[in-house]
């Protein structure tokens, strides 16, 4: 798979008072923003990376954004399952 087919992401915990669970598309980022978002991910926690099919994007970012609003929310989810559920519905790249 082409590097232009897929979509690199990092699901981190902020480092901050909030320590809110965040999705950061590296290969989306511009010149605008990529040294602040790499840097807020850089200095937080990761939790889970990899890459998604550019051609299943919406499906992937919908999902991934569940799961962000689910470790919110407190739910204990491993990042093992959610490579799991990523690679059920052929997400992953």
């Amino acid at each position: 798979m082409a590097a232009a087919d897929k979509i690199m992401f990092e699901i981190y915990r902020e480092a901050d008072y909030g320590r809110q669970f965040r999705v950061v598309y590296f290969t989306e980022l511009n010149e605008h923003n990529k040294e602040s978002e790499i840097g807020r991910a850089m200095a937080g926690e990761h939790f889970f990376d990899g890459f998604v099919r550019e051609s299943r994007r919406d499906d992937a970012k919908r999902f991934l954004t569940d799961v962000v609003r689910q470790l919110n929310s407190g739910q204990a989810l491993t990042a093992d399952e959610v490579e799991n559920q990523l690679r059920e519905r052929e997400l992953l790249a």
